[in-house]
């Protein structure tokens, strides 16, 4: 149970990528020199039915009901710009907040009493561009795996919560498919180059502050990131194919480890037909909860993919979805294998208010070590945005 507390503790803290496709509010706009604010608030009733069997084999179950934010959480953004000449510069600050303050602890001995809304800023960054690209500097979302959760169907909905990583009672958000088809790009400190477009293709790559192995460990080199877009229209066919990259080395007591991943991915739209398919394959990274800036013992594999499909008509979206992860580590503890099953449907009711209704069936099978979880959620919420 140690590591389902450790886990626990970590999505804690976790927050999901930033939702961009908001309406930002314009404040300001003069001579070139802009300022916007643009917002998100979801919430959600959850009741979850979750049967587990122990490494004992003994049986459990449980059902829990709860009101909690979603996959996003909730989040206010202010946005500059000012155009000079041939030569742009802007900036970007967002602010991320749970609504999730009561009962996380269910231990007085914790010291979380009362509220926590878990004020945390996960994006502070300045952006030059130009014919010749963009360049990005300070605090943003990694590229490793970003197309994959951007382009998730459920990224306005709930998505899994598996009772193993401490979802169904967790102080945060709830994981969509992290764990259960991709990993999660955590902000972090970079440099980042993104070219302008040609042919329909665009390229990012950045240096990232490592992650570290140890308290004591060495990184001698920064992280590296990389995605390659392609975006293609024919006639009313719209394709999007991506690929993207993360590697970084670091040392313990004259040991290296290598932690290495790639993603990938395609959607292709027609006639309000959306379909999707994604994966990725990592070493040393990605192995905890699916969160990629932990690091560790290169010879952790992690794997995974996510099938998605939706249909869209008159404000109405329908979607199915299946994903899956599985870690494999030499017969050890963190060996398992997580799925996330679901069936949603979102229902613009006016520009900027949206209705969600959806049902997931996650399983964890980690039955070498710990635990083997049937859960079954049921979420009904709204999502406002501006």
């Amino acid at each position: 149970m140690k590591i389902r507390t450790k886990v626990s503790l970590i999505t804690a803290a976790l927050t999901i990528v930033n939702f961009n496709a908001n309406a930002a509010i314009e404040l300001y706009n003069n001579d070139g020199m802009t300022f916007s604010t643009d917002g998100l608030v979801n919430v959600f009733y959850v009741n979850s039915t979750i049967d587990t069997v122990d490494a004992e084999g003994v049986a459990s179950d449980r059902d829990q009901s709860r009101v909690k934010m979603g996959f996003l959480p909730n989040n206010i953004g202010f946005n500059f710009a000012n155009q000079l000449d041939d030569l742009k510069i802007e900036m970007r600050s967002s602010f991320w907040v749970s609504i999730n303050d009561a009962d996380q602890a269910r231990d007085a001995s914790a010291g979380d009493l009362g509220t926590g809304s878990l004020i945390d800023v996960r994006q502070f960054y300045g952006k030059v561009s130009g014919d010749w690209g963009e360049v990005l500097v300070g605090k943003d979302f990694g590229l490793y795996n970003k197309a994959n959760i951007l382009g998730d169907e459920l990224l306005l909905g709930f998505g899994q919560t598996s009772d193993f990583f401490g979802l169904v009672d967790g102080g945060n958000v709830s994981f969509g498919n992290i764990s259960t088809g991709y990993t999660y790009a955590f902000p972090k400190s970079q440099i980042t180059y993104r070219s302008p477009d040609i042919s329909g293709f665009k390229l990012a790559v950045g240096i990232m502050d490592p992650n570290k192995t140890s308290a004591s460990s060495s990184e001698d080199m920064p992280r590296f990131e990389a995605e390659l877009m392609y975006n293609a229209t024919l006639d009313e066919t719209s394709v999007k194919a991506w690929v993207s990259g993360v590697s970084q080395s670091s040392e313990t007591n004259g040991v290296e480890q290598d932690q290495s991943g790639i993603g990938y991915g395609v959607n292709i739209k027609f006639s309000g037909l959306s379909l999707t398919a994604s994966g990725f394959s990592s070493e040393g990274l990605g192995h905890v909860a699916g969160l990629d800036h932990i690091v560790g013992d290169d010879s952790i594999e992690s794997d995974g993919y996510l099938l998605q499909a939706s249909y869209s008509v008159e404000g109405n979206r329908f979607v199915l979805t299946h994903g899956e992860s599985e870690v494999e580590n030499t017969g050890s503890a963190l060996d398992a294998t997580h799925t996330n099953s679901g069936i949603a449907y979102f229902r613009t009711i006016r520009p900027g208010l949206t209705f969600v209704a959806e049902y997931n069936k996650t399983e964890a099978d980690v039955t070498k070590s710990l635990v083997n979880e049937e859960n079954n959620t049921f979420a009904i919420g709204t999502v406002i945005t501006f």
